[in-house]
């Protein structure tokens, strides 16, 4: 086993350790932290759905908050409606936004650069506003959206609902990020990302790009849909509003400032947004009361000053970055 992979088991085996410590650390392994952990488990699921489009395909998406919203509401109307349990709706959810994602990437086959993310970007304005639809409210709650209940725990297992709900979301996480692995190491992999790389000399090669580009758009869409599923059940409530336009972006500054094209950065990327969107407003509340500065700082202005910041500091993202520490701290040993 190379060292690598014995980091990843390290780090899977302490994930599943912490929230048992619950008895003897209460307050460091609480239910509000250990809900906080699975958004950003549910974050880096929806980066790394970004990250197999954009870092390793090539195509630039502005539009993954509506496949976001697809698959949250493809979870929140089943476990509603049609009372299906919480862990069906998982696969539900990818196979409707591999189907949605699929169709859009059709017509999409014929854009490039910032013709597709003017798409994609209309994709993302255009969804919220359909399900706020009024022939559709029956079905998606209209403007005021789904209410679920969260996940029981089941066997009778002495966890907490949090607890459950982190399990449940980690083991996803797993294994989506070894499907992810593997893809990529496979031959479908290194045809996308040559396609990444030189469109021109992929087609050249006999790398059917149209029908790659479009299952890629698909799988992208199907990660991202899962997502968005386990944020329904994780949330318990889902709104049309919740899944506007920057929402979007908030994926597209995880991916950067994690790492395009590394897995490790769409884990790093999930754990950001959600770091900086929770803390926005801790920090308001620090530079107004406690400095005396009249300053408001919004979610969206922290973000701005740390992506600048990272860019500027990792222009590869973080994971760039902590690849680059790595290999200097080596070649000083060396």
């Amino acid at each position: 086993m190379s060292g690598s992979k014995k980091w990843v088991l390290g780090l899977i085996v302490l994930a599943f350790i912490v929230p048992l410590l619950r008895p003897v650390f209460p307050e460091v392994v609480s239910d509000y932290r250990l809900f906080l952990v699975s958004t950003m488990i549910i974050a880096s699921i929806a980066v790394l759905g970004l990250n197999l489009l954009t870092g390793f395909n090539g195509q630039f998406s502005l539009g993954h908050g509506a496949f976001y919203a697809v698959g949250a509401y493809t979870a929140a109307i089943l476990m509603d409606k049609l009372n299906v349990p919480y862990w069906a709706t998982i696969p539900a959810a990818a196979i409707v936004c591999f189907i949605v994602g699929y169709l859009f990437g059709l017509p999409a086959l014929k854009l490039e650069g910032h013709y597709l993310a003017l798409a994609t970007f209309a994709l993302a304005l255009a969804v919220p506003q359909i399900l706020k639809y009024k022939w559709l409210e029956g079905l998606t709650g209209g403007v005021q959206g789904i209410v679920l209940m969260k996940p029981e725990v089941p066997f009778g297992l002495p966890l907490s609902e949090d607890q459950w709900l982190y399990y449940f979301c980690l083991i996803v996480m797993i294994v989506l990020f070894w499907a992810a692995a593997n893809l990529l190491n496979s031959r479908s992999g290194r045809a996308m990302m040559a396609i990444r790389d030189q469109y021109m000399a992929a087609d050249t090669m006999g790398i059917d790009t149209a029908l790659y580009k479009t299952v890629t758009f698909g799988i992208s869409a199907a990660y991202t849909g899962i997502a968005g599923a386990l944020s329904a059940s994780a949330i318990a409530f889902v709104a049309p509003d919740s899944f506007g336009i920057f929402l979007s972006i908030k994926f597209l500054i995880g991916l950067v400032v994690g790492g395009i094209g590394s897995l490790l950065g769409s884990v790093l990327g999930g754990i950001f947004y959600v770091l900086v969107d929770n803390s926005a407003q801790s920090l308001t509340q620090f530079i107004r009361n406690d400095l005396g500065l009249p300053f408001d700082l919004s979610a969206y202005t922290v973000f701005g000053v740390l992506l600048i910041a990272i860019i500027y500091l990792m222009p590869m993202g973080i994971a760039g970055g902590l690849y680059m520490a790595y290999r200097k701290l080596r070649g000083a040993r060396a």
